[in-house]
């Protein structure tokens, strides 16, 4: 078996290996690569990877059970360093196919599914050092994506709004342990929803609804997203994109907090613009928190 390279060796010749999910930063980090002059070879995951745009790209249509191949064709395309981006659904185990080279590795699969998302992507990392690629973040490719420090758009959180943005970042830190997702929405530092399996876009479906019912009165809110403590950031940084921007003006909310260089933002401009049209802040935040 492979030698695993460092996480801290120096850039690697030869292509980079993008396993893309779905939305536009599979290809934001593809476009920074080839920028300074890197290749790329897109391994786009049937279901989620947006087809029209991957055709632009040197690419193979793979499976999110097959690992084996993935590592077969990345070594075949001189690929070493290897980037996982793009969001996706954690499908069932039950519907996972191993191809041959993954078939042995099926218990630990098992046992990896037997956790929250964070475990079991640091799971998958591990299993590509081990087969000898260095699995890198997309913003060691593409920095540009992460969220700067202050406001995206024109608008600023007023006093209460800072409140409850403390109190999200507070809640968060409890409950990250546990795993449980990356995003809270906060009024008045009361917690109106808790993200969980569902995502965040589904969460704030689900505010907007409990609103437009009368279920909810508390006016405002702010989402407020923090990675878990002590997850792999080379894996699931929070990310946010203007139909995050969309989904939190639908559901009444005054703002978004997150944490500064350490979220993903998709589509920068776009997203300032939506919140400006919306009233609606975005801004990046310090945040101490663990990180592997």
């Amino acid at each position: 078996m492979s030698t695993a390279l460092s996480a801290g060796a120096p850039p690697v010749e030869g292509p980079l290996a993008i396993v893309c999910g779905a939305g536009s930063l599979p290809f934001a980090v593809a476009d920074a690569a080839k920028q300074r002059g890197r290749g790329v070879v897109l391994f786009a995951l049937r279901g989620s990877a947006d087809a029209e745009r991957v055709a632009g790209y040197p690419h193979h249509w793979v499976a999110v059970s097959q690992i084996g191949t993935v590592c077969r064709l990345a070594r075949r395309a001189g690929c070493r360093d290897l980037v996982f981006i793009g969001s996706i659904v954690r499908p069932a185990f039950r519907d996972l196919w191993p191809d041959a080279h993954t078939l042995p590795l099926l218990p630990r699969f098992i046992r990896l599914f037997r956790g929250g998302d964070s475990r079991l992507l640091s799971g998958i990392a591990s299993v590509f050092e081990e087969q000898g690629f260095r699995v890198l973040g997309a913003h060691d490719v593409a920095p540009q994506i992460l969220m700067p420090e202050g406001p995206l758009g024109r608008y600023q959180p007023n006093a209460a709004d800072q409140d409850d943005i403390a109190q999200g970042l507070a809640f968060l830190r409890a409950t990250g342990p546990f795993d449980v997702g990356q995003a809270v929405v906060v009024a008045r530092r009361r917690v109106l929803a808790v993200e969980a399996a569902e995502g965040t876009d589904n969460m704030l479906a689900r505010l907007a609804e409990l609103r437009g019912g009368g279920r909810i009165r508390a006016v405002g809110g702010v989402l407020v997203k923090a990675p878990t403590p002590g997850q792999d950031r080379r894996m699931d940084l929070p990310t946010i994109g203007p139909q995050t921007i969309e989904g939190a003006a639908r559901a009444g909310l005054v703002g978004v907090a997150v944490i500064a260089g350490s979220t993903i933002v998709a589509e920068a401009e776009r997203i300032a613009a939506l919140a400006d049209d919306a009233r609606c802040f975005v801004l990046g935040v310090r945040h101490e928190a663990p990180e592997r």
